[in-house]
């Protein structure tokens, strides 16, 4: 099956992360029937950018660890690419379905009628929210540099070098993901929707890119400190 996705031309890639993506969120928004449209597509979007997004942090360590996995590197590009694009699906449905496009909601502030002001009402949600801007910023940044036309005009090393803020990105939407899935809805007046299916599978999504990061690393340590070591025993 590695082999068959390895052998893909670009636009073929393109089309299996299209279809992937299509149909994941299909089975979300299926999941969460009894959700409000909003937050039914809100939520499916934006947690199927974040699985595209743990593929691509996955390849990496997995292409470390086995040759096969190797084969499947091109795919972190177009992983990437629509995860961003479903990112902005969901940072459009936020605007124009939950805060109406009045941006003092965005970051925690609501309009008091009796003081004639914006008042900060939740400072969790001005966080989260930020720190989601700036990882779809980010991921912008490396979505549009995604290509071999980058590569030559960056050079090498510096196309490297922006391209490695995947990490950031990554973390970063740990981060606001983590937000809404455990901390948003405790508040009594914020119950709704509920319950969230997705808490659990996302703590093994988080907790199975770190071990495979954790696994590749050990394998790269140990390559280069058997000769160090062999080395020094020699002597």
């Amino acid at each position: 099956m590695i082999g068959i996705l390895a052998q893909r031309s670009w636009w073929q890639r393109h089309l299996i992360v299209i279809v992937l993506s299509a149909a994941a969120t299909a089975l979300v928004l299926y999941s969460r029937a009894e959700w409000s449209a909003m937050h039914r597509w809100n939520r499916a979007v934006g947690d199927v950018s974040l699985v595209l997004v743990a593929m691509a942090m996955a390849i990496g360590p997995l292409s470390r660890l086995s040759r096969r996995v190797a084969r499947l590197t091109p795919y972190r590009r177009e992983l990437g690419i629509y995860a961003i694009l479903l990112a902005l699906v969901h940072a459009v449905i936020i605007l124009f379905g939950w805060v109406s496009l009045d941006l003092m909601r965005l970051f925690g502030f609501e309009f008091h009628p009796q003081l004639q002001q914006y008042v900060m009402v939740n400072h969790g949600f001005a966080l989260a929210n930020l720190i989601g801007i700036v990882a779809l910023l980010y991921g912008f940044v490396l979505a549009i540099t995604s290509n071999d036309a980058s590569m030559r005009w960056l050079g090498n090393s510096v196309w490297k070098f922006v391209q490695q803020g995947t990490y950031i990105l990554w973390w970063l939407s740990v981060l606001h993901t983590a937000y809404f899935l455990f901390v948003h809805f405790l508040d009594f007046h914020r119950r709704t929707p509920d319950p969230n299916w997705a808490q659990w599978p996302f703590v093994v999504l988080v907790g199975t890119v770190v071990m495979l990061q954790l696994a590749a690393s050990t394998q790269t340590w140990r390559k280069v400190r058997g000769p160090v070591q062999r080395a020094s025993n020699s002597s």
